[in-house]
């Protein structure tokens, strides 16, 4: 088993697996505070809670967006298990063609997804990532990557309503039961909720209008099992497809 670790700017996902199966995924809050022994306290409570012996982890890899905690989750990685993790990143066999103006600048976290649905779903596919940003990629029929699309996440667009206007409230993402809100927070909700939904569903067919053909749809992240149920579009909603692309990745860089 491996441990496959992605920093985001709002949590960390942790996870173990192997060619088999994924054992666990949990998050931990992304904290820049934070020292390498606090996350590595993080780490060994994690596997604690999961009945895992530290012996059982023989390797580890991890994609990041946020540069400045690289050295203390490399550090934390380092005091638990007595080696570094592969770092997903510029140099590393993807087997992915990157088909963009700077293959470099592409976020670490859409190569693994995108990795991931190369090897478990028919192609082409749009991935959908929804973390503090939403992301949708395309991988064409042959295996490229060939773009994408970001826009705000569900948190961020609802925390910058509620900051910005003064009589709007912060609220919970809960599922609204109805499209036409009755109150305050029900509108929020149906507005953030329904409105990223039909986001989605909207970019899905421009996506496959210029691609000229159906695509596969695979939605992951913390926010998309709310949204997924929401959208019109056949989306297959698959929690560990970071982890499956970070041990494709381990394993492809061995």
């Amino acid at each position: 088993m491996i441990l496959a670790i992605d920093m985001g700017n709002t949590n960390i996902v942790i996870g173990g697996i192997d060619s088999t199966q994924t054992y666990f995924v949990e998050r931990v809050t992304t904290d820049h505070i934070k020292t390498g022994l606090e996350y590595a306290v993080n780490i060994k409570n994690i596997l604690e809670i999961h009945n895992i012996d530290k012996s059982q982890v023989e390797g580890a890899i991890m994609s990041s967006v946020v540069p400045p905690l690289n050295a203390p989750i490399s550090s934390a990685v380092n005091k638990l298990f007595g080696f570094r993790p592969k770092l997903v990143g510029s140099g590393m066999k993807t087997g992915l063609n990157i088909i963009m103006d700077n293959p470099k600048t592409v976020g670490s976290d859409m190569i693994v997804d995108a990795v991931a649905v190369a090897k478990e779903y028919p192609l082409p596919a749009i991935v959908i990532d929804m973390g503090t940003a939403t992301t949708m990629s395309v991988v064409d029929k042959k295996g490229n990557y060939i773009g994408g699309v970001i826009f705000p996440g569900l948190r961020v667009s609802l925390d910058s309503l509620s900051s910005k206007a003064a009589q709007l409230p912060s609220i919970s993402l809960d599922i609204p039961k109805k499209v036409v809100g009755k109150n305050t927070i029900d509108c929020m909700r149906s507005g953030i909720m329904y409105g990223s939904a039909g986001m989605i569903d909207g970019i899905i067919d421009r996506m496959e209008a210029e691609l000229g053909e159906k695509t596969t749809v695979v939605a992951t992240g913390g926010l998309s099992r709310f949204v997924v149920p929401l959208c019109r579009h056949k989306i297959f909603y698959d929690e560990a497809l970071l982890m499956k692309g970070l041990w494709i990745l381990y394993e492809k860089n061995q």
